[in-house]
């Protein structure tokens, strides 16, 4: 659809499911298609960034068959072929260093949004590590020649799962172990799923190693993805509302949003914890009174994704939020430290942007107002609770929104 009218809501009572882990989900299928051996992985998102990776997987040899959101998937030894990555940054960067260290030919393209996201900050380590890669101006279409690789000891300059998860990958088929270290701690969702597969992985708090490894199959159950359960999560808080969501992954990478809110008084509690191959809980939210907070440091890549909600939210709460150390933000999908501003702008909150991170001065009444998605699915979400909360908001461009979460204007807002 070209536009979606949301109207401020009436309080906000809702029990939802949460939509499966994105990030889990692509690896889940992307790993399992490169392993030996078959695996089942049950309750996948079949969201369009996840779908681009299966479509991935099976141009690459493996065989996936989806039986609504399971997938039965056979792993192949990956063959040449052109790839396209779709929207998703994840699959396009896992699949630089997994392919890397292969024989064959691959290139990899995606949509106008990923041709314009940076892959030097993968590319230029792992030709360090003897890669023959190919890009465009540092950006996709990407052309990878298949070489011998030899091992790295690389001080990452961001926390970033994507760019961790790369290298350790191509350690997977190097001459000798791949050395990641971190300025902080990023999402481990990589390294606790290549244990659980016989990688030969390390990890020593910002520290992961891996070592030469036959990776083996594994049945998985994809958990809920904290960063879709904080919009419903957002939207209580700011309307002075409750809700439950179930099924939520609570691994500690992935928790800062959470520990944030907790912090600043919100009353959330997790219910029924389930341990696994990555931990699950249901969230539960009561009404609450929040004071301002701070996200800056070690919290930021626990909750990176996260923090355009947050804004929206801190629209809500009297007194100064600010966001700093959150430079990462300028290389999404959008630019999401100039989107969420001028979001939240347009519904008249009082936001300013910074180098690294936001001003949200907060506590003052949103106005009905109008927001282009820009086609980013997390400013279309932000957009929705600051409206919904707020006094009601068009959205342009909202369907993006299923990139990550399908039917979330339904599940979570309550509109067609």
């Amino acid at each position: 659809m070209d536009e979606l009218v949301i109207k401020k809501l009436d309080g906000y009572d809702k029990t939802v499911e949460c939509m499966p882990d994105k990030s889990m989900s692509i690896r889940a299928v992307l790993f399992n298609a490169y392993a030996t051996g078959k695996a089942t992985v049950r309750n996948l998102l079949l969201s369009d960034d996840v779908l681009s990776a299966v479509e991935c997987a099976r141009r690459l040899g493996a065989s996936v068959e989806l039986d609504g959101n399971t997938a039965h998937i056979t792993g192949a030894p990956f063959g040449s072929c052109a790839l396209d990555c779709g929207n998703s940054g994840t699959t396009a960067r896992l699949l630089i260093g997994l392919l890397s260290g292969l024989n064959g030919v691959f290139t990899l393209d995606g949509d106008e949004s990923l041709r314009s996201r940076p892959m030097r900050r993968v590319t230029d380590p792992l030709k360090k590590m003897g890669a023959e890669i190919y890009d465009t101006d540092g950006r996709l279409p990407v052309k990878l020649v298949g070489a011998p690789l030899s091992g790295l000891d690389y001080d990452s300059p961001v926390a970033s799962a994507q760019v961790k998860s790369a290298l350790l990958l191509a350690g997977l088929n190097a001459a000798a172990p791949v050395t990641v270290r971190e300025p902080w701690l990023s999402r481990d969702h990589t390294e606790n799923m290549l244990k659980a597969m016989n990688a030969k992985v390390e990890t020593n708090g910002v520290v992961a190693q891996i070592a030469p490894s036959l990776l083996y199959a594994r049945d998985f159950i994809v958990p809920g993805d904290v960063s879709s359960a904080a919009f419903p999560i957002c939207l209580a808080l700011c309307a002075g509302g409750r809700c439950t969501v179930k099924n939520v992954g609570v691994n500690k990478t992935r928790t800062g949003i959470l520990d944030l809110l907790i912090g600043c008084g919100a009353r959330i509690r997790t219910e029924n914890v389930r341990d696994g191959i990555e931990p699950c809980a249901d969230i539960v939210v009561e009404p609450s009174t929040l004071a301002p907070f701070e996200i800056s440091g070690a919290i930021v890549p626990r909750l990176v994704d996260e923090i355009p909600v947050l804004c929206a939210l801190a629209c809500f709460i009297d007194g100064t939020s600010v966001v700093k150390d959150a430079r990462e933000l300028r290389v999404k999908e959008t630019d999401r430290i100039a989107s969420t501003v001028a979001a939240l702008s347009a519904l008249g909150a009082d936001i300013t942007a910074t180098d690294d991170g936001m001003i949200i001065r907060g506590g003052k009444p949103l106005k009905f107002g109008t927001v282009d998605s820009e086609l980013d699915h997390r400013i279309a979400m932000t957009a929705a609770v600051a409206g919904a909360a707020g006094d009601g908001v068009r959205i342009l461009r909202p369907d993006c929104a299923s990139v990550s979460y399908p039917d979330f204007y339904g599940e979570v807002i309550g509109v067609d």
